[in-house]
């Protein structure tokens, strides 16, 4: 073999081996793409699979010893509030879906759930944050710990089935103030926007819906007749 068809193998050579690396880049850069679309559809989706489950779990109660100044037992009011606040709708209320995560803890399956949009401190990123109070006291919008349920989002919406109207409305108040008193809805739907998962192009919305099994207060004096 001459020096001079031994330069064209090795540029020949050369060609390839650099197709065959960009090609492997290529698929390295799809794979990984698409891997990240499935982790952040599987965080939107168990995030809003979350919200509707407690949403369905939502309970207010007549029963309270916030007005009794005699009574020894820890103050507890319920309630089911959202409004529109920020990029979106904050909703706080009381649930039965605390999970006891400690043998012999002091607390029940109720608990005081809230969902909002807020910004993460560190990056300023603006995301969907839940918070829970594993008790119920007399506030049901303060106390107990936030973390975050779904990055980086852009709107959080709620509306909800008035069952004497039947007409959707975007807030809801069963506080003695409220126009709601003791009764919840009877179906909620949830919209999240978020940017597109494929990294480019309009936003995306995706909603779910859920409905009330307890819808009217409960009593137990209705109970003891």
């Amino acid at each position: 073999m001459t020096m001079i068809e031994v330069m064209v193998a090795m540029a020949i050579l050369s060609i390839i081996c650099t197709l065959l690396y960009s090609a492997f880049i290529q698929t390295s850069h799809n794979k990984q793409r698409i891997e990240d679309e499935l982790d952040r559809s599987h965080e939107i989706a168990s995030g809003m699979e979350r919200m509707a489950e407690e949403l369905s779990m939502a309970y207010v109660s007549y029963n309270t010893n916030k007005l009794n100044p005699l009574s020894q037992q820890h103050p507890m009011l319920t309630a089911f509030i959202a409004k529109e606040k920020g990029s979106g709708t904050r909703v706080d209320f009381c649930a039965f879906s605390h999970r006891r995560l400690y043998r012999n803890a002091h607390e029940s399956d109720q608990n005081e759930v809230s969902y909002f949009v807020t910004h993460e401190n560190k990056s300023g990123e603006q995301v969907l944050a839940r918070r829970e109070q594993r008790r119920v006291d007399d506030d049901p919008e303060k106390g107990g710990r936030s973390e975050i349920l779904i990055h980086n989002v852009r709107r959080f919406s709620l509306s909800f089935l008035d069952p004497t109207t039947t007409m959707w409305v975007q807030q809801w108040d069963t506080q003695p103030s409220g126009q709601q008193q003791m009764r919840l809805p009877t179906q909620a739907k949830i919209l999240l926007t978020v940017p597109n998962l494929s990294g480019h192009g309009p936003d995306q919305t995706f909603g779910t819906r859920t409905y009330f099994p307890m819808v009217w207060g409960l009593n137990g004096a209705n109970y003891l007749q």
